[in-house]
């Protein structure tokens, strides 16, 4: 039978949560590469012009280059750890289902690379979209695993009843897990931004994009030497536009509810957490705007969105463990567990 000495677990939650940051800076990494637009900068896989990636000599990490090669170099290291992390759990870890989501990790780091070189050689865009939601999707699962593995996860919790407010979470993570998406599609779809106002649309509330006011937004664009737009194109970005505002006032009420709800004190912190990272998001998503997507302002606004993706994930979690605490014990005695004819006494 596994055990778990309290060194090897104190050990391994660290390396989860290690696992996960380097994630996030991988993040990081793929969101400046597609920010400059530097994603094909190398144009082979799994080589790098020719060389093994881990050959490939530092004189000619310039430019693009760099940027796209070290974004390899990172998820490779991710990989091997991930790996480290999957063994890990496997030889100390007692719960099956939580050594089931090493695996899963393993599998989708796989999948991860796999996708990452088929958009180099086959040039499609929306290989680049699910790799971008799947990088979101796997950083939540390390930072479950990060949390389960940990002390405080086996404390005693609160009791409380807040079945709403628990649903109000995963609806919100949800809704930001979306609102990802719809970033990364705008990302791998158009060079420049579609709406370069905010927080107007080209003036308006609701832009107009008809075929006449679109010619004219066109050749407005062309004189400043940016990329023409569809009218898809401005409808995604005020979705985007429309789900922030739905993800602030969904936070803004999960915030409420914990003050009211919620009696456990980490739950309540962590809301605070969260109302403060969606208006910093909102800040760094006007200024992506207001400054054409630069390259390392659209980067934080991509790092924001993976930690408030984080954080709704923990405190889903959270919730949830601290709902199952507050239903009540059935009354009367606990039925004995019948045994096998031959189990030992």
């Amino acid at each position: 039978m596994r055990t778990r000495p309290a060194e090897r677990t104190f050990w391994l939650q660290r390396f989860a949560w290690f696992t996960a940051v380097a994630t996030l800076f991988l993040i990081c990494s793929g969101g400046m590469v597609t920010s400059k637009g530097v994603g094909l900068a190398v144009p082979d896989w799994p080589t790098t012009f020719g060389y093994n990636m881990f050959l490939f000599p530092v004189s000619q990490w310039v430019g693009g280059i760099f940027f796209e090669h070290t974004h390899r170099l990172i998820a490779s290291t991710v990989g091997f750890i991930t790996i480290v992390l999957a063994a890990w759990l496997w030889r100390v870890e007692p719960r099956r289902w939580v050594r089931n989501l090493g695996y899963v990790a393993v599998g989708a780091v796989i999948l991860q690379g796999v996708l990452g070189g088929l958009r180099v050689r086959m040039l499609k865009d929306e290989i680049g979209i699910f790799h971008a939601c799947l990088a979101q999707a796997f950083l939540g699962l390390l930072v479950i695993i990060a949390l389960v593995t940990s002390k405080f996860w086996n404390r005693t919790p609160s009791r409380s009843r807040a079945g709403r407010t628990l649903w109000l979470a995963v609806l919100t993570t949800t809704l930001i897990y979306l609102q990802l998406g719809l970033g990364a599609t705008m990302r791998h779809q158009h060079r420049d931004l579609a709406i370069l106002d905010f927080p107007a649309a080209y003036g308006k509330f609701i832009p107009d994009v008809s075929t006449s006011a679109l010619a004219k937004i066109n050749a407005w664009r062309d004189a400043r030497a940016l990329s023409d737009v569809t009218a898809f194109q401005i409808w995604l970005q005020m979705v985007h536009r429309a789900l922030a505002a739905l993800i602030a006032i969904a936070i803004g009420t999960f915030w409420i509810f914990a003050r009211t709800r919620i009696e456990d004190i980490t739950l309540r912190k962590l809301s605070n957490a969260w109302l403060f990272l969606v208006l910093c998001q909102i800040t760094l998503g006007a200024w992506t705007i207001w400054s054409n997507k630069a390259a390392d302002i659209a980067t934080a606004h991509v790092a924001v969105g993976a930690i408030m993706l984080s954080l709704g994930v923990t405190i889903c979690a959270l919730a949830w463990r601290t709902q199952t605490a507050a239903r009540p014990l059935p009354e009367g005695p606990v039925p004995a567990r019948p045994q096998p004819e031959n189990a030992l006494i």
